[in-house]
């Protein structure tokens, strides 16, 4: 054997297997090949080469190259580096960075051609037919519509081979952007900012940067002027990371008026067939600007020379199942490996973020107004215990006052609340039964426009029944609290005659349902919005001017150890919609804890006082960005046999100065599709080898076939 490959495999195993390189083959390292692994033939990337000769055992040989473009350097760079970080196994990036390739590619455009034939009989119809179908090549529906003519006309004259069935490749070429497109007037803060950013990429290699920008100060209009610097050379490539689908078609939008063509997208909304073509159009350099969400991240660039990672704050860009990461993290990972800049905004930026930007090691970029003629929103507390709703109601006698009045005015209102579906519990009144997923401890969530309550973690769902299932009495199922249908039901009962629309991951399931939606508050087609999260930042209402977030308290509960941070941050995305135009806005928060320090920081809308307040708790107790977490969760059927390999897991920490190990507990949410749960949390010092030391842990107690275990650095969730 001339040469030995190291193939790396898209599965979970801890390294890439050997295999032999038949003669004449000539790899490189990157090349798609199909190597044999059991009984099976699979894909697999060649991650390294080397001499063969005077092996001393059999390997078995490559069976060939594939035909799709290989890695490049920086990819298989990212991909090791990304394993690494995340305490996992290889083979799991390398599947996400394959992704694109498990679709088949789109199947040939099926048209009709003129074969030269007349018709036996000639009508006028028949007439049209051929000349919408001289030159051209039509599907049949297309041919009819051209010609004005029912589709049985088309038939017939296929059917006599007057027109004959061909097979066209789809279009796989993507739009170049235009240059030469003059770009918006900019204020001097975002001029400023730009020219910060021209001289980063002007200088090359790993440069990055934190856009901190209020509300409407203009952010985007910055960030699409360090694209069209980054596009003078002509084979840089630029990927535009958004933590939501919903944010997705405004921008693509916005980067159509300034370079005159789309972007291409990359999420889970884009049709399989579509993902391959962007793939490959990434791969070959064809595809200058990427717009996506974080798996974006894995796409094969050649030349990376911009990442923007919009709202890079938001909580959507950590990756909680399979393989788990950070976007935001990642991108400044994949900018060093590939010599590239990185620019991070956000008007409410994460705390680690401003403590890098504080420490130097970001440029920080600050837009401190909104741009032209409009204002920052009042904000205002209402304190629920002073002036509570009617019973059974969520809207404050001050909030349904400042509606009536924004109506009357013809102005638009949003109402906010972070939580999905009619209710977030059923419970039987006779027998106090809450109503459960099956095999899991979280509560169903009650969607009355469907009928059924649902599990948002594991997606499980049934028709709400008339009786308990406990106890059997009927009727006796009871709502408690409230989701945005119930606002807008109670919306609905107060203001009659408005015109009333939800925006949730319920009612907008796809890109194209975000795109009317939106087109139809910013038409003013909508009078009173209620929204969830996927509203409450990036969007650009001109005639909102009221904000009213009916449970400011709601993400302050619980033992979220981030929750201060993004309770500031959500609730003033929230605030931010109102008022981005002419007219000035106002955002009311009901409240029960009005004394609470981020409602108190939210009010005077004093984000430096909030964020060195947080930023001082963190570093007494050595949280991040002044330390480091990471969390064990370990999960198993049988409750014996988990219980017996979490106490081995801890009998067996390893003894190292800066680390402090907490558990093994219960999660929270304790039971979870029929598997129990327990987790540990780490908490390290920064200048100590966090990811070293939870793989040399993990190595030491052995894992029964039963028990699952995750590692998860930097957790975002405590569940």
């Amino acid at each position: 054997m001339s040469r030995i490959a190291s193939v790396l495999l898209p599965m979970p195993l801890p390294e890439a297997f050997d295999y032999a390189e038949p003669d004449g083959l000539d790899l490189s390292i990157g090349d798609h090949v199909a190597v044999p692994l059991g009984p099976r033939v699979i894909r697999g990337v060649v991650v390294a080469l080397r001499d063969g000769t005077g092996g001393n055992r059999p390997l078995k040989a490559i069976q060939g190259r594939l035909d799709d473009p290989p890695l490049p350097p920086g990819v298989l760079a990212f991909i090791a580096w990304a394993a690494r970080y995340s305490v996992d196994l290889p083979g799991w990036p390398l599947a996400m960075a394959l992704r694109g390739l498990r679709h088949p590619p789109p199947k040939p455009d099926k048209v009709l051609v003129l074969t030269g034939t007349q018709p036996a009989r000639m009508t006028p119809a028949r007439l049209k037919v051929l000349a919408a179908a001289e030159g051209v090549k039509l599907s049949s529906a297309a041919l009819a519509s051209a010609a004005g003519v029912s589709a049985g006309v088309v038939k017939g004259l296929v059917d006599e081979g007057v027109l004959a069935v061909d097979y066209v490749e789809p279009e796989r070429g993507l739009p170049r952007p235009d240059l030469s497109l003059p770009p918006r007037d900019l204020n001097p803060g975002q001029a400023a900012c730009v020219a910060v950013m021209k001289e980063m990429l002007d200088a090359g290699g790993f440069q990055a940067a934190l856009l901190d920008g209020v509300t409407g100060s203009g952010k985007t209009e910055v960030y699409l002027e360090a694209v069209a610097a980054a596009l003078e050379d002509p084979k840089a490539q630029i990927l535009v990371l958004l933590p939501e689908i919903a944010l997705t078609q405004a921008v693509l939008a916005r980067f159509e008026q300034r370079f005159g063509a789309l972007p291409a997208e990359w999420h889970s909304g884009v049709s399989p067939p579509r993902r391959r073509q962007v793939w490959e159009a990434v791969a070959s350099g064809d595809a200058r600007i990427v717009v996506g969400a974080r798996s974006a991240l894995f796409l094969p660039f050649r030349k990376l020379r911009l990442i923007v990672v919009d709202e890079e704050h938001d909580s959507s860009f950590k990756q909680e199942e399979g393989f788990i990461y950070h976007a935001r993290d990642l991108a400044v990972a994949r900018a060093k490996i590939e010599g590239a800049s990185v620019l991070l905004a956000s008007a409410t930026p994460s705390l680690e973020s401003l403590f890098n930007a504080q420490a130097g090691r970001y440029r920080w970029l600050r837009l401190s107004a909104r741009h032209g003629a409009a204002q920052l929103p009042d904000i205002d507390l209402i304190d629920m215990r002073q002036t509570p709703p009617e019973p059974g109601r969520w809207l404050s006698p001050p909030l349904i006052k400042a509606m009536a009045v924004t109506l009357q005015r013809g102005e638009q209102a949003m109402l906010f609340l972070n939580r999905r579906g009619y209710a977030p519990l059923v419970l039987c009144k006779a027998c106090g039964e809450k109503m459960k997923s099956p095999d899991t401890d979280s509560w169903l969530v009650e969607h009355r426009y469907t009928g059924r309550l649902v599990c948002h973690l594991t997606g499980f769902s049934m028709k709400k029944p008339e009786a308990c299932p406990h106890c059997g009495a009927k009727d006796s199922l009871v709502s408690i609290g409230p989701g945005v249908e119930r606002v807008e039901e109670e919306a609905r009962h107060i203001f009659p005659d408005a015109r009333i629309a939800v925006f949730s991951s319920d009612t907008v399931m796809d890109a194209e349902a975000a795109r009317t939606l939106v087109a139809s508050m910013a038409a003013g087609e909508i009078d009173i919005l209620v929204a969830t999260q996927a509203a409450a930042k990036g969007h650009n209402f001109p005639n909102l001017t009221l904000v009213g977030v009916v449970d400011a308290d709601l993400s302050l509960r619980g033992g979220d150890l981030r929750a201060g941070e993004r309770t500031f941050q959500l609730l003033a995305q929230a605030a931010g919609r109102a008022g981005r135009h002419e007219k000035p806005g106002r955002a009311l928060l009901q409240t029960y804890s009005p004394e609470h320090a981020v409602m108190q920081a939210l009010k005077a809308q004093d984000r430096d006082a909030f964020v060195e307040a947080e930023m001082a708790m963190r570093q007494d107790a050595g949280l991040p960005p002044y330390g480091r977490l990471a969390a064990v969760i370990a999960s198993g059927p049988d409750a014996a046999a988990l219980d017996a390999y979490v106490d081995a897991l801890a009998a067996v920490i390893p003894n190292a100065e800066g680390v402090e190990v907490f558990g093994p507990a219960d999660a929270p949410l304790a039971l979870v599709r029929g598997r129990r749960r327990k987790r540990f949390l780490v908490r390290a010092e920064r200048n100590v080898d966090l990811q070293g030391f939870m793989a040399a842990w993990r190595a030491r107690a052995k894992v029964p076939n039963s028990v699952r275990v995750v590692i998860d650095i930097d957790p975002y969730s405590f569940l």
